[in-house]
């Protein structure tokens, strides 16, 4: 039977948009595949790793019989990006079979029962609702994402922390070796709350969110999160644990500073990172009266050096740092200008935006 007679791209914008979280090789099968579900009109597409789910909404064309199927995710997208524009796709549901037709060319792929579909149940227990542009919410992760642990033992490290007060919203990320916060007035009067995203639902939510004044609604349960927006639905389960204090974290009384050029210092900072040690990636500051040098070398005994003019009046200071970890921050913020602060050489770094303070981005010093 026809499940779908459809312009390429109305399919393949859609099935992008949900299939970003699916893993090739899972012990589920089903797991790998999409789910296509045709209601009237109406046309969802889901998909799963049982602990994020992302559905999309769109028209299906003329109306027909209601049907349900899931299929390879990745097969189909596959299969659509091959296609020419503006081709018209046709898929037809038989047996345990769905057959892709575009003009002259058709697939037939292998299906799996669509009620064999592990869909992440819905909680009830929503305790607070916040709504803001899409844009906002996606600079405010753009500022903090990058500095999520990866695969650390502490889980609760691998992920972020969204705060939802009266008058804030609030997002924090750290590693153990760095830490970033940024926060948002909002004035919706929100019961506090917190909770922690998984690493993958945050990445993932940072790529669908539009540059765009359209709505984004957020929803937080006591163990998920639910963001809608731009007919798509991403629920996540969130991280059971407690994270660190970062109030204790960040920094208030620090009287080495300077303001430099963002773009300057990155570009300083890149050239440097060429002859830094491939394995530890270590840069030294070396601040004196109105003087910043940069200063990176390798096993090889090579070196690089920079320095720049600064207006700078604290006391001089030799301090080491992962330089990936300052040149990530440098490419996560668009301001012209950054403000630099450090206590001593054995003390964390402060970076924070001129005018902006409702960022702070705090990494510990490295041994070089």
């Amino acid at each position: 039977m026809k499940l779908i007679q459809i312009q390429r791209d109305n399919l393949l914008k859609p099935l992008q948009a949900v299939t970003g979280i699916v893993e090739r090789r899972h012990t589920l099968p089903i797991l790998s595949n999409v789910l296509i579900e045709r209601k009237q009109d109406q046309l969802l597409l889901m998909a799963t790793d049982l602990e994020i789910q992302i559905s999309t909404t769109g028209q299906a064309g003329q109306k027909g019989e209601d049907y349900a199927v899931t299929v390879s995710a990745k097969k189909l997208q596959d299969i659509l990006r091959s296609l020419p524009e503006e081709t018209e796709v046709t898929l037809d549901a038989q047996d345990s079979r769905l057959q892709v037709k575009a003009g002259k060319s058709r697939f037939n792929l292998q299906t799996l029962p669509a009620e064999d579909f592990p869909k992440l149940a819905e909680a009830k227990d929503v305790s607070c609702t916040v709504r803001l542009p899409q844009k906002a919410l996606k600079k405010l992760l753009l500022l903090v994402q990058y500095a999520m642990a990866q695969q650390d033992i502490r889980y609760y490290l691998n992920g972020m922390l969204l705060v939802v007060e009266s008058n804030a919203l609030k997002v924090v990320s750290t590693d153990g070796h760095r830490l970033a916060f940024a926060a948002l007035a909002i004035d919706q009067g929100q019961r506090n709350q917190e909770v922690i995203l998984p690493r993958k639902a945050v990445l993932e939510l940072s790529k669908l969110l539009a540059d765009s004044d359209d709505e984004v609604t957020v929803e937080v349960a006591q163990n998920q999160a639910r963001f809608a927006f731009s007919n798509i639905m991403l629920v996540t389960k969130v991280v059971d644990g407690k994270f660190p204090d970062y109030t204790r974290v960040i920094p208030t009384n620090y009287n080495n500073h300077f303001s430099i050029d963002r773009l300057r210092l990155l570009q300083s900072l890149q050239r440097a990172a060429i002859l830094s040690n491939e394995k530890f990636r270590g840069v030294r500051l070396v601040l004196t009266e109105n003087n910043l040098r940069i200063v990176s070398s390798n096993t090889e005994q090579e070196e690089a050096q920079e320095e720049l003019e600064i207006e700078y009046a604290g006391a001089a200071l030799d301090i080491g740092f992962n330089i990936t970890y300052l040149l990530e921050i440098l490419n996560n913020v668009d301001s012209e200008k950054v403000d630099c602060a450090f206590g001593d050489a054995n003390s964390s770094a402060l970076i924070t935006i001129p005018g902006n303070s409702e960022f702070r981005y705090v990494v510990m010093p490295m041994r070089i």
